[in-house]
């Protein structure tokens, strides 16, 4: 049975009742106890070469969960398999965002955390992910431990009761702590907060109700099919926020309306602008990238995943600091975040990190960086994005998502026999860190097979918003026709 649980680009995920079942959760359970409970584990590179201190299992597991079907209960389940194990465990007594669990495990020294949840799946799908002591997505290096020590069966667990550990309050007093608060109240805004149904619900408005920000939460009930939509920040999921926020422009008056947008387990965040216009997790990266360097004063080395937007990289050679890209999957980032190597991570995604706060993407600290953004200039953020095109260049993206069952198979033909041009656009150079990416004079298409979803992604990123979509129908019509 082994063979049915694999760990992607972070963590494990399934359909629930066909793979992700209550005894494969206990399997999880049981290897990730045989895992904290082996001594060795202290000459992985993350203890010997990151300089992380190794905590015993004693010092126990938390176990957190989203809000979708069933999560509660194999959060539970989980945690009686590793009390069954002996380590000591403990859930949630609420639906939590992961960034707030990995904040808890770092700061209350615990050997790990999980999180049940399939992030921005469909809402058919659950998952796990695991974080170890300092906080971030778990390395391959680690996945790869826990998977080899799966039990062939499912486990007999022990009826145990499962303690409860309560964290919000934990979370918002780093969040509080981490923007100027004083400048947010006295700023004109005036924010919708999309949490797309997902387990950071409440975080920001709990904010904002503080701080006596008028301000208006969507999404934000219990719903385990999410509206009919996974809970992905992309614009084809933004329908709702868009609405809301063109039927507040006349009635808000004098403040700015300003969309902030959170995930399914809250550690991706994107935005709106007061006309209703999706922000793109690359504008939205950009911009927090140059709120960091221009207002803040924050600058240091950058990470940014193989998909993420060229201004990224344009951003930092005008700071003068060195820009890294990296393959996609947030543990690619946790490293440099760790041992100090870089200030900020993002990826294409909508995760972005922070060294000085977490080795891990938060999306409710993004947004909160975005809103001191708009509260440091006075401007909207249709404003800003005018301006960041007028220093780094138009850039337009879009993405694509087929279903293709064939997708590894279509992405080595690729790199096999790549195109000499495509839309009339010569391809100059191909990189293949993470998958194939096609450059052009204006611009680059990546093709790249999912690693949690039967899904072949085509991103593309050009200087017009006609020129993206013509490459990206030419991909498609590439890989369902000569390629299949």
């Amino acid at each position: 049975m082994s063979e049915e649980i694999r760990f992607g680009t972070d963590g494990w995920r399934g359909v629930i009742a066909r793979d992700f079942t209550f005894a494969n959760v206990a399997r999880v359970g049981f290897a990730l106890a045989s895992f904290l409970q082996d001594q060795k584990r202290k000459e992985l590179e993350v203890y010997q070469e990151w300089g992380v201190a190794l905590r015993p299992a004693e010092a126990g597991v938390l176990v957190g969960y989203d809000t979708r079907f069933l999560s509660r209960d194999f959060a539970a389940e989980l945690a009686r398999a590793l009390l069954t194990r002996g380590v000591p465990a403990w859930i949630t007594p609420e639906p939590v965002p992961t960034p707030a669990l990995s904040l808890f495990v770092r700061e209350e020294n615990l050997a790990g955390g999980v999180m049940i949840t399939a992030s921005h799946n469909p809402p058919e799908y659950n998952g796990v992910k695991f974080k170890p002591e300092y906080g971030g997505s778990a390395t391959e290096e680690i996945t790869k431990e826990i998977e080899a020590r799966l039990p062939p069966a499912p486990p007999l667990l022990e009826e145990k009761e499962v303690p409860t550990r309560a964290i919000r309050e934990s979370y918002l007093e780093k969040a509080r702590k981490a923007v100027d608060l004083n400048l947010l109240r006295r700023a004109p805004l005036f924010p919708v907060v999309d949490a797309m149904y997902g387990s950071a619900q409440g975080y920001l408005a709990t904010i904002l109700r503080e701080l006596r920000i008028p301000h208006v939460a969507i999404r934000s009930g219990r719903d385990p099919l999410f509206g009919g939509k996974k809970p992905e920040p992309i614009a084809e999921n933004m329908g709702p926020l868009r609405a809301v926020i063109r039927g507040l422009r006349g009635r808000v008056r004098g403040r700015i309306i300003v969309g902030l947008v959170t995930d399914g387990d809250g550690d991706r965040a994107a935005g709106m602008d007061e006309e209703g216009d999706f922000l793109d997790t690359h504008r939205t990266a950009s911009l927090l990238l140059w709120h960091l360097f221009k207002n803040r004063g924050i600058k240091g080395p950058v990470l940014k995943s193989f998909a993420l937007t060229d201004m990224v990289q344009k951003l930092a050679d005008e700071a003068g600091v060195p820009c890294r890209e990296i393959k996609i999957g947030f543990k690619w980032a946790v490293e440099g975040l760790v041992k100090g190597e870089a200030v900020f991570a993002g990826e294409e995604s909508g995760g972005y990190g922070y060294a000085w706060h977490l080795p891990e993407r938060d999306g409710i600290l993004s947004n909160l960086l975005l809103l001191e953004l708009v509260a440091t200039t006075g401007k909207p953020l249709s404003a800003l994005v005018e301006e960041l095109f007028a220093q780094m260049g138009p850039h337009y993206y879009s993405r694509r998502d087929l279903h293709l069952p064939h997708r590894l198979e279509i992405v080595e033909k690729l790199s096999q026999n790549p195109p000499e041009s495509l839309a009339g656009h010569a391809v100059r150079k191909i990189e293949d860190l993470d998958g194939i990416k096609l450059r052009f004079p204006r611009g680059w298409l990546l093709l790249r097979a999912s690693g949690t979803e039967p899904i072949l992604r085509l991103y593309c990123e050009m200087d017009d918003p006609k020129e993206v979509q013509k490459v990206l129908d030419a991909a498609e019509d590439l890989v369902k026709g000569g390629l299949l």
